[in-house]
């Protein structure tokens, strides 16, 4: 069972820190173990002082929710209730934020813990937690919700497949009425 280390975590920081730097942005990271439990977060020079809270909860989320929050927008917009009442759930230390910028943190296909930046744009955050996360090594795939064992990207490729065969079968039909 791997963990996530103290020394780990901030060597993740420490990465994320430079890697924001160098696109010009000021901000927060976060690192909690797998079960949503703070272990590393700092704040660069000029970040927004409500960056660190941010940065903690984008972290959380990734960890208990054990996917990205990238993974988990299209499932908040389909059920925003649920997604409201999680936060209120007796054991939630932290809102649940299904956003960019929140990564899970995964070595060995095993879940450790996750991810937080808080202060650029969205986009940009989520560049700078996907591009640490791929340098130090720990894994950028999850499997799509409800496919067991489906990396996302297969998931999409699969559904990709899908939607090609339904578009050529519409102009199959389209081109048949045409001739009829």
């Amino acid at each position: 069972m791997s963990t996530l280390t103290l020394d780990a975590a901030e060597e993740i920081v420490g990465a994320a820190l430079k890697r924001a730097q160098a696109l010009g942005k000021a901000v927060s990271v976060a690192v909690v173990d797998a079960g949503g439990f703070v272990i590393s977060v700092r704040r660069s020079d000029g970040a927004r002082p409500l960056t660190p809270d941010i940065a903690r909860a984008k972290a959380y989320t990734a960890a208990v929710m054990q996917r990205p929050g990238k993974m988990l927008k299209k499932w908040q917009e389909s059920q925003p209730v649920f997604f409201a009442q999680l936060s209120q759930l007796p054991g939630a230390a932290l809102p649940i934020m299904a956003t960019e910028g929140s990564v899970t943190i995964k070595k060995d296909g095993e879940i450790i813990g996750g991810l937080g930046i808080a202060g650029g744009t969205a986009d940009e955050d989520q560049q700078v937690a996907d591009d640490v996360l791929e340098s130090l090594g720990y894994e950028l795939e999850f499997a799509a919700w409800g496919v067991a064992g489906t990396a996302a990207s297969d998931a999409a490729k699969t559904e990709n497949s899908e939607n090609s065969e339904k578009v050529e079968q519409t102009e199959q039909t389209e081109q048949t009425e045409k001739g009829a």
